[in-house]
């Protein structure tokens, strides 16, 4: 027992000394403390990192959850798993090494965000999309960018190709890297055909963010990581697509499956047409049609006379309420009045 009370003892009196600050008085306590930069960016989710904003946490996080109104496109997935499919054979062609392409992520994030988050050193390169009217863009990293010049110019396997710093890209290089992105863009039409013929064409390559402008930076985009792995070596290339670009194909790609089509069901159609077809509706035969005031019609009681300005051979109209369909001749069948079809006046309104 005397154990024990020593620890109660050896507890109280520690417990003591924190809140009495040990004594000393001049010595700054835990609450007064300032923070360094590290702690302050730390704590603001600033600490850097990907650049997918994976490592996003704190105050950040919060700031940006509700930033992009994020609207899921089902069959834009199904395109981007079509375009792995496609890429991994043309670039295992264009590269004659085994090359597996593979989806990291499809995101949305607004463009400013997306810029300022851009690895460099890096290729950014803006294609037109000639059917929609509006731009992309495809960025490559400097791991991929090293990696397909050493697969091209006949670099050995087994050895990762060499990063070498601080120097702008050489024209061989940026030759080299246009060469895979015209490849990746024919493959991109190529995965977009069964959902709308569209043609995206090579525009230009830049080495600087903000040089590769193609929308507002407060817009929101699709973003799409692939990731390129050529054995030993390989790299990711960055797929955005703003909102506004996808727009004229925004109901096509809010589709669950090929070929949806939203409210239509071709048995129902044909049901309700059919029923359509065996509905009685009132046909009125409108002799003439008068403007008159409102205290004249007020003012009219049983035996007054209203007087046709229509001749008495004069056509008539047959309407189906304000729509005129027909323009018919009055007569008589026997004893009773009838009407015969003079023309044609469907879809013409009523006076």
């Amino acid at each position: 027992m005397s154990e024990e009370d020593d620890l109660a003892a050896a507890w109280g009196a520690a417990i003591e000394d924190a809140a009495t600050g040990g004594g000393d008085t001049t010595a700054p306590t835990d609450a007064a403390r300032v923070l360094n930069q590290a702690e302050i960016d730390s704590l603001m989710g600033f600490e850097g990192g990907d650049s997918a904003g994976a490592g996003k946490s704190g105050m950040e996080r919060i700031i940006s959850s509700g930033l992009v109104s994020y609207e899921r496109l089902p069959m834009l997935e199904i395109i981007f798993d079509r375009l792995v499919r496609i890429m991994s054979t043309s670039l295992r062609n264009f590269t004659s090494d085994n090359v597996e392409v593979s989806i990291d992520s499809i995101a949305s994030q607004r463009f400013g965000d997306y810029l300022n988050g851009v690895p460099l050193p890096a290729m950014l390169a803006v294609f037109k999309c000639r059917e929609w009217d509006n731009y992309g863009m495809i960025v490559v990293d400097s791991a991929m960018i090293y990696s397909v010049v050493d697969v091209l110019l006949g670099g050995r396997r087994g050895t990762s190709a060499m990063r070498v710093e601080g120097r702008p890209y050489t024209t061989i290089e940026r030759t080299l890297v246009e060469r895979l992105l015209r490849v990746v863009l024919d493959d991109m039409g190529e995965a977009f055909q069964p959902l709308s013929g569209v043609t995206f064409e090579f525009d230009r390559l830049e080495v600087n963010p903000r040089f590769a402008m193609i929308s507002r930076l407060s817009n929101a985009c699709v973003l799409a990581r692939l990731r390129v792995d050529m054995e030993d070596r390989g790299g990711n290339i960055e797929l955005l697509l703003p909102y506004a670009t996808l727009e004229p194909v925004r109901e096509m790609l809010l589709q669950q499956f090929m070929g949806e089509k939203f409210g239509r069901d071709s048995i129902w159609e044909t049901h309700l047409a059919e029923e359509l077809r065996h509905t009685r509706i009132a046909l009125d035969v409108v002799l003439d049609q008068q403007v008159m005031p409102l205290s004249v019609m007020l003012a009219l009681k049983p035996g007054d006379r209203i007087i046709l300005s229509a001749p008495p051979q004069a056509p008539v109209k047959l309407q189906c309420g304000s729509v005129a369909l027909f323009e018919a001749e009055l007569g008589r069948v026997e004893d009773r009045p009838a009407v015969r079809v003079l023309e044609t006046l469907l879809g013409a309104p009523a006076p």
